[in-house]
């Protein structure tokens, strides 16, 4: 929950023109027929209580009343830049995601008007020319993770730097724990043994490709088309003395060769674009040997909102993630029957992890603000990334997104012993 800073006493609503004054009841009754929760709207001395008697109870904040135009031309997009504004505030984002969420028919079914549905088109043909072509997937991952690697710093684990979710082996784990703890369930799953030989597609911040080599004495060859990254993790596999052991490719992909024992790509599916999926899971079958194994953590959406979200832009593909998208568990299944010769071994669903990992990442984020501000990142950004990790944490609650352990094998693989772990 967050201490709102209300606006002074004022005996009259924020200066509003005409066509605000006709536009904003339209739109709070709108909110008004939500359901699974009640939101309290103060602007100026005004107060509406709107929605149903829930669970689901959050504050806003008007503070400029040209977040009702933002809102109705703009949809949720608009609604998420009036935010990085200032225009609003709310003492928990998170709920209030969450409210959206659970009210998705509602928000894209009747409160988008024709204006709004014209931006979201529009924003579509533009998410077009973000595909993710060898060019455009380096300009892409570049505007994400080349922003610099001191916030990131600011709040993830300092342990591996694992920018992707954590498993929680108990309640009381904290993240760098439960990072630890991610990482040797999905090296357990892929049975990686000392001679084997491991691709990891997607280096990050070197966290797995490091982990791997010092827990299971495999070789390690990795890849990132980052800058940032590679720079940090070649730095990070000189300190621990591994430049034996660990291989740190900047290649895209498509172009890596070679066959390798076990392969493992965590969070990366989601930056290779619906168009280039069966090429991606194509690009892991040919990496394999015989009886090599696979590994993939990937954020997904629902099945019965893929086709729509595919090929709409989003706050996350507009601001956070430019050329994202989110496959969900048919379409990667599909694709991996259809165009692979690899059996689906196990499908484990951990989104519930992500909630809880993308709650220490706000925490930690907001606990270092002053460091944030002097590494130059103005309001706007902190209000961004804030905005970020809210409707990320707050889709995972509700399900709309989630995340699993996706384990592939090809059809000679052994089966891997049983041990108990998720």
């Amino acid at each position: 929950m967050t201490t709102l800073r209300t606006t002074p006493p004022s005996s009259q609503p924020l200066c509003q023109d005409r066509f605000t004054r006709w536009l904003k009841p339209r739109l709070m009754a709108q909110l008004d027929a939500f359901r699974g929760g009640r939101i309290t709207l103060i602007e100026g001395s005004q107060c509406h209580h709107l929605g149903q008697a829930g669970p689901l109870q959050v504050t806003v904040i008007i503070r400029h009343s040209r977040a009702w135009k933002r809102l109705a031309f703009g949809g949720t997009v608009g609604a998420a830049e009036s935010y990085m504004d200032g225009d609003w505030d709310t003492d928990d984002l998170v709920t209030l995601v969450r409210l959206f969420a659970t009210n998705l028919e509602q928000v894209n079914g009747k409160m988008e008007n024709g204006s709004a549905r014209i931006a979201r088109w529009l924003l579509g043909l533009a998410y077009r020319f973000q595909r993710n072509s060898i060019t455009g997937s380096k300009r892409n991952i570049s505007a994400h993770y080349d922003i610099g690697n001191d916030l990131f710093a600011t709040f993830l684990d300092q342990r591996h730097w694992m920018y992707s979710s954590a498993v929680f082996p108990y309640p009381e784990a904290s993240l760098e724990e439960a990072s630890t703890y991610k990482l040797d369930i999905m090296l357990e799953k892929l049975d990686v043994r000392p001679e084997h030989h491991l691709l990891e597609i997607g280096t990050g911040w070197g966290g797995l490709a490091i982990h791997a080599a010092k827990t299971r004495g495999c070789k390690v060859t990795t890849t990132t088309i980052s800058e940032e990254q590679h720079a940090h993790t070649a730095r990070r596999i000189k300190e621990e003395g591994l430049e034996e052991q660990i291989t740190l490719l900047k290649q895209d992909y498509r172009a890596l060769e070679g066959r390798y024992d076990r392969l493992i790509s965590i969070e990366m599916i989601e930056a290779v674009g619906h168009q280039y999926l069966n090429t991606y899971l194509e690009k892991v079958d040919s990496l394999l040997t015989v009886d090599g194994q696979a590994m993939l953590q990937a954020i997904t959406i629902r099945d019965q909102r893929f086709d729509e979200a595919k090929r709409e832009m989003d706050f996350i593909k507009r601001y956070i993630f430019p050329g994202g998208f989110l496959p969900s568990h048919h379409a990667m299944l599909a694709s991996v029957t259809r165009k692979t010769s690899l059996n689906v071994v196990a499908l484990d669903e951990i989104g519930q992890h992500y909630a809880r990992t993308l709650r220490e990442w706000r925490h930690r984020f907001e606990a270092n603000l002053d460091k944030v501000r002097q590494q130059g990142y103005d309001e706007r950004f902190i209000r961004m990334w804030r905005y970020y990790l809210c409707y990320c944490e707050g889709g995972f609650i509700e399900r709309s997104i989630g995340t699993c352990h996706l384990l592939l094998a090809k059809p000679n693989a052994k089966p891997v012993p049983l041990t108990g772990a998720l």
